[in-house]
């Protein structure tokens, strides 16, 4: 029974030291060949970890570079404000100006404070003035230079017709109520002149005359009836309408300031020579005619150019 012990205790002394030198080896009996691998997978961990860290490098980077780019833009766009914002000051400086408005000529840089923005509507305000005016005038008292001061006071009015839409396109102030206003004075204006110097010349010039306010009446009522349909560009004002006016007016001025013997409705040889009423008159009649011509023309235009919708059925 002792050998028996004996020879237990001796076998389990002979696997503890076999097991305590596989321990100090660092191969255990349960795993073999994973000390071998473990070097590489250490290769491995360390490589995915460095690249990993670089992708974060980079998308490090990356936002910098983006969040320099967005703070660049937003820098830009602060300077494009700063400038509108000078422009809009400059423009509200500069009477109101529009922000397409040509630089400032030499009267407005010699008076800048002066509301220059309101002149093209204060001309055509005058130039309604000036009708009651040019009645007045025509049915006054005779005095000297009476034709030669209606005349004159046509001339003018006529001019700034053309001056107040000069301006107002130059500065860029172009408005609604002027460009209702503008072409209602003008209209008033010419239609008194006309209907004026038609009782003076009697039917030589109320002739025209009639022709030309019956012209106006109908295609101001064309071109209201086509604005309600959405079509008032088809009817709108052409050369021949412009030529027209001009024409107009240039014959009322010269007939304004002829003198007309009440009798005989005759040019007479009231003004500075007898030979001025001879040779001025019958230009400025014929060219009152030429415009009656002129006005049927344009006017058809404008009634054929509207023709479709005219004709169309409901």
């Amino acid at each position: 029974m002792r050998v028996v012990e004996t020879s237990g205790v001796l076998l389990c002394l002979a696997f503890s030291t076999v097991l305590a030198l596989a321990s100090s080896q660092g191969r255990p009996t349960t795993s073999f060949g994973t000390a071998e691998r473990r070097p590489f997978q250490k290769k491995v961990v360390m490589q995915e970890v460095s690249f990993l860290r670089r992708q974060q490098e980079q998308k490090i980077v990356s936002l910098r570079a983006g969040e320099q780019q967005a703070g660049e833009q937003q820098e830009s766009e602060k300077e494009e404000i700063v400038i509108i914002k000078q422009e809009v000051s400059k423009n509200t400086n500069n009477n109101n100006m529009g922000p397409k408005a040509a630089p400032p000529g030499v009267l407005r840089r010699s008076f800048p404070n002066l509301p220059w923005s309101g002149l093209p509507n204060g001309l055509t305000y005058l130039r309604c003035l000036a009708i009651p005016a040019l009645v007045g005038i025509f049915y006054a008292e005779p005095f000297e230079h009476q034709k030669l001061v209606l005349s004159a006071m046509f001339a003018v009015a006529s001019f700034t017709d053309w001056l107040d839409g000069y301006l107002a396109r130059r500065w860029d102030i172009t408005s609604a109520f002027g460009a209702f206003l503008d072409p209602v004075a003008d209209k008033l204006m010419v239609s008194t002149a006309l209907i004026l110097l038609s009782g003076a010349w009697g039917a030589i010039v109320a002739i025209p005359t009639s022709i030309i306010l019956a012209r106006e009446i109908a295609v101001s009522a064309l071109r209201e009836w086509m604005a309600q349909r959405g079509l008032r560009d088809s009817v709108k004002v052409g050369y021949k309408g412009k030529v027209k006016t001009a024409l107009t007016m240039v014959s009322i001025t010269l007939c304004l300031l002829l003198e007309v013997t009440p009798i005989f409705k005759k040019v007479a040889d009231a003004t500075t020579t007898p030979s001025f009423n001879t040779a001025v008159a019958p230009w400025a009649i014929g060219m009152l005619w030429l415009s009656a011509y002129i006005t049927i023309d344009s006017g058809l235009v404008y009634f054929r150019a509207a023709a479709p919708v005219l004709l169309e059925k409901e």
